[in-house]
């Protein structure tokens, strides 16, 4: 009989076990990434992207959002403006080389999801929840969606009739499995 209970015993833990541990995914960027601003006055993109993405729709607790934005990367399609923006008035990139975005919760929304978390632009921090739609194509994913920023709450350059305070942030991120 203890030959048959001991495997036995260890089988059911194993078992069990398995049910209970769930790992979300690593993910790495792909190319063709875009994170887009847009209004009337200027319009861009950021052209370098770097971070991490852990994410499970089963397992949203351990899913997570880590992402930078090289400010020197950016691409208005003007090179005085995109040098201008690099000023201690608009981003000041000297100092604040990247902007930041770190989930800390991401939530079930209709059809999507709602990404929670830290967005940091020129040393100013702010709650961000951010819009997400998840499309899949084989183990690969490109995350997207649109949402809007008041780049004054960053202290982003000054109030004025040429440039909106509201920008509009359009984003694409395709990923593969590690």
């Amino acid at each position: 009989m203890k030959n048959i209970f001991y495997p036995l015993a260890a089988s059911l833990i194993f078992l069990s076990s398995a049910w209970v541990v769930v790992n979300s995914t690593d993910y790495t960027l792909k190319e063709g990434h875009v994170i887009q601003f847009k209004s009337k006055d200027p319009t861009g993109v950021f052209k370098t992207m770097k971070g991490s993405i852990k994410f499970d729709e089963s397992d949203l607790e351990n899913s997570k959002f880590d992402l930078s934005f090289e400010v020197s990367s950016i691409s208005t399609g003007n090179g005085m403006m995109n040098k201008k923006a690099q000023t201690a008035e608009w981003f000041d990139a000297s100092k604040y080389a990247q902007i930041k975005y770190v989930s800390s919760k991401i939530e079930k929304s209709g059809e999507g999801f709602n990404v929670i978390g830290k967005l940091t632009i020129k040393g100013v921090t702010k709650d961000k929840t951010v819009p997400l739609k998840v499309s899949k194509s084989g183990s690969d994913l490109t995350f997207s969606g649109s949402f809007i920023v008041n780049r004054m709450d960053f202290k982003v350059g000054k109030t004025s009739d040429a440039v909106p305070n509201n920008m509009n942030i359009n984003y694409s991120i395709p990923v593969s499995k590690k």
